[in-house]
């Protein structure tokens, strides 16, 4: 069978978008991973569809071993340069609509909802951030380095963008961790085309990913 073609979308404006995410955790060849769907560009993730979804159910039809809800969420990038199939993977999920937009590595720990837990994801994308733009960011013991790309409100419902402004006072990450937030001068691309993505979550479920 011919796979489909590829193509390059590239969408702008993203920021402060609202989105949703629906993980399909399935058992493969080396260990556990999740098919993300995503409901950005499709619909703004409605409350009070969001609230109703019933994931024994989506996991049930899905041949998954289990859904889980991720999100609602708001984007902190500016821009996504994104391949994909040229008709992408649509599903129905409780009346959301969602393309399928990457595939999260579990291994053999499955999905481990601890905080500062790093994944990784294959999205083949590249997440900017315009000059001129502020960003949020974690900085592990070693140095490196990962830039907020999402905030979540499934915790704190009433997360605003300015209060990730002093988000760090509520963080209490593993020693060696810090918090800051900064207004860059030039553009800050996170290049995952052809590498996977590392991301990780803080405690309110804001995400972050690696930059090199």
């Amino acid at each position: 069978m011919t796979a489909p073609s590829q193509v390059t979308r590239i969408l702008s404006n993203v920021r402060g978008q609202r989105y949703g995410e629906m993980f399909l955790v399935k058992a493969g060849d080396d260990g556990l991973f999740a098919e993300v769907y995503n409901t950005y560009t499709l619909n703004d993730c409605p409350e009070e569809l969001w609230d109703k979804l019933d994931l024994a159910g989506i996991a049930s039809s899905a041949g998954a071993l289990a859904a889980v809800a991720n999100g609602p969420r708001y984007w902190l990038v500016d821009t996504i340069e994104k391949l994909g199939p040229q008709t992408p993977d649509v599903h129905d999920f409780g009346g959301l609509l969602m393309a399928r937009a990457a595939v999260l590595n579990l291994g053999t720990s499955g999905l481990d909802p601890s905080p500062y837990n790093e994944r990784r994801v294959a999205r083949a994308a590249m997440f900017s951030f315009a000059a001129g733009s502020r960003v949020y960011e974690l900085t592990s013991p070693d140095a490196a380095v990962f830039v907020m790309q999402s905030w979540c409100t499934a915790v704190d419902p009433g997360l605003t963008e300015p209060d990730l402004l002093t988000l760090g006072e509520r963080l209490a990450p593993p020693d060696g961790w810090s918090y800051r937030s900064r207004q860059i001068d030039e553009p800050l691309h996170v290049m995952t085309t052809t590498v996977d993505a590392v991301v990780l979550q803080d405690e309110l479920r804001n995400s972050y990913c690696l930059v090199d």
